[in-house]
């Protein structure tokens, strides 16, 4: 595509295998500005691909369309370092949950044993269920025989 040229939303959405109701709704959102013709069709240029190819990015890397506009809504990235440091927080969080979800697979496909049978198994299965309502005292665990 030449930088000159400009695409419809349908050609828009196809070429990003995207339904045209999901960019109608970035637009809702504020995080696309198409430009319009005489008869008030959208068009869209080289600079909407690169946003709608970022959008796509920051979805991917977990990012809600609410925080992607306060993210390209200003002139850096760097204006919204808070909401980066939560982000880089939030993914650590769920690479740890993903990297103990890999080792309790890596252990059954490896354990000759049922979960039953796995000690291993068993003490995470175990470490899992909540403590009764009536073990819980003041936010504190109350051990009852």
């Amino acid at each position: 595509m030449k930088s000159s040229e400009e695409l419809a939303i349908g050609e828009l959405a196809q070429r990003f295998g995207l339904a045209t109701h999901v960019l109608r709704h970035w637009e809702s959102m504020r995080l696309l500005e198409p430009g319009r013709r005489a008869d008030g069709r959208r068009f869209y240029g080289w600079a909407d691909l690169e946003r709608v190819a970022l959008i796509l990015m920051g979805k991917e890397a977990g990012f809600t369309l609410g925080e992607l506009r306060a993210l390209l809504s200003t002139a850096s990235p760097m204006d919204q370092r808070d909401l980066l440091r939560r982000h880089v927080e939030e993914l650590e969080r769920r690479i740890s949950q993903a990297r103990t979800a890999k080792k309790l697979i890596e252990h059954a496909l490896a354990c000759p044993h049922t979960f039953a049978e796995c000690g291993h198994a068993r003490s995470q299965i175990t470490a899992r269920i909540p403590p009764a309502p009536d073990q819980v005292s003041n936010g504190m665990t109350v051990t009852r025989p």
